[in-house]
C-alpha cells in the first residue's frame, strides 16, 4: 500500500509521523472519511469542503488548496487501485514541542490513506443492529463542537466501550440536556410512516454528508423529512430506525435498550432508502473519476 505523506507517496512501512506531532500528542488535527465506488470518489468536493471547515474552526491552515487536495486524493486512490474502498484524510497540527501552544507547530502534516473498510459485518445490513443508549454524554457544542471532525475522538470511544461491554456493536449518545444526538460514529434516523426524522445539528450531532444525501433522496421519493429533537421515548416507539455514515453507509437498527423496534426486522422504508443510496452512489455524477 502506498500512503500520501506530506506530498509524497511512500510505502506503508515508511509512512510515519514524529512523536512530537501534536496530532499524536494532543489529538490536535482534523480528518475526513470518504468512499470510492466504481472507480469514483464519492462526493469528494463536499468532503474536502468539510475538511477545510473543520480546519478553519480550529485555526489550522492546510498547506494545500482544496483543488490540490482533491488531486492528491485521486492520485493516492490511483496508486492503490482503490476503485471501491475507503479514503482517510488526516491533517495534523504538525511537529512542535511538548507544550499545548499550536503556534509552535510551523508546518501541518497531511496524510491520505486509500484502503478498504467494513464497519459492520454483512449480516447486520440484512438482519439489523441491536444497540443501546449510553451514559457517556456527547461533547457540549461549545466545548468541542461535533461538526469539527477532530482527531480527538475520545468522547466517541468511551461510548463505544460502553456498547462493546454490553455486547452490542453501537451506542446512541444523548446530548447535555438529554436529547438524542447521534451514534458513536453515525447519524441516526427515525421513520414513522412516510416521515423521516433526524436530530438537528444544534443538538450536538455531526451534520453528516451521508445524512444529507439520504435526506435529499428521501424527500425526492415522497417522504416528509424533518429535523426534530427526540428523546429515548421517541426511539423506543419508532416504526423504523437506521444509522448513516460514510463507513457504515445505511444500516438498520432493530432493537434499542432491549426494546424491539417495529417488527424487529429491517423495515420497508429502511430497505428502500438503502437501495436508493446504493443506486445514487453508483451514478457517475456522484463522484470524481479515479481513472
Amino acid at each position: 500500500m502506498m500512503i500520501h505523506v506530506n506530498g509524497k507517496l511512500v510505502p506503508e512501512s515508511e509512512a510515519t509521523v514524529s512523536v512530537f506531532d501534536h496530532g499524536l500528542l494532543y489529538g490536535d488535527g482534523v480528518f475526513e472519511g470518504i468512499r470510492s465506488y466504481n472507480g469514483r470518489v464519492f462526493l469528494l468536493r463536499e468532503h474536502v469542503k468539510r475538511l477545510y471547515q473543520s480546519a478553519q474552526a480550529i485555526n489550522l491552515t492546510i498547506p494545500l488548496t482544496p483543488e490540490e487536495m482533491c488531486r492528491a486524493v485521486i492520485e493516492t486512490c490511483r496508486a492503490n487501485n482503490c476503485l471501491n474502498g475507503y479514503i482517510r484524510l488526516v491533517i495534523t497540527r504538525g511537529v512542535g514541542n511538548l507544550g499545548l501552544n499550536p503556534y509552535q507547530c510551523p508546518k501541518p502534516g497531511v496524510i491520505i490513506i486509500a484502503a478498504t473498510i467494513q464497519l459492520y459485518p454483512a449480516e447486520f445490513y440484512e438482519k439489523g443492529l441491536r444497540i443501546i443508549t449510553v451514559g457517556t454524554v456527547r461533547n457540549h457544542p461549545e466545548a468541542l463542537n461535533p461538526n469539527i471532525k477532530s482527531l480527538n475522538y475520545l468522547n466517541n470511544i468511551l461510548a463505544k466501550i460502553e456498547a462493546i461491554n454490553c455486547g452490542v456493536q453501537e451506542a446512541v449518545m444523548l446530548n447535555h440536556i438529554g436529547y438524542v444526538c447521534e451514534a458513536t460514529g453515525d447519524n441516526i434516523f427515525v421513520v414513522n410512516g412516510q416521515t423521516l426524522i433526524t436530530p438537528p445539528g444544534w443538538c450536538g450531532c455531526l451534520v453528516g454528508i451521508t445524512r444529507d444525501t439520504v435526506m435529499k433522496l428521501a424527500a425526492a421519493n415522497g417522504y416528509t423529512v424533518r429535523e426534530s429533537v427526540m428523546t429515548r421515548y421517541d426511539l423506543y416507539n419508532a416504526e423504523e430506525i437506521f444509522l448513516t455514515g460514510t463507513a457504515a453507509e445505511l444500516v438498520p437498527v432493530v432493537e434499542i435498550d432491549k426494546r424491539k423496534i417495529g417488527a424487529g426486522v429491517p423495515g420497508p422504508a429502511t430497505r428502500q432508502l438503502a437501495q436508493l443510496f446504493r443506486d445514487y452512489a453508483a451514478q457517475p455524477e456522484s463522484g470524481e473519476p479515479i481513472v
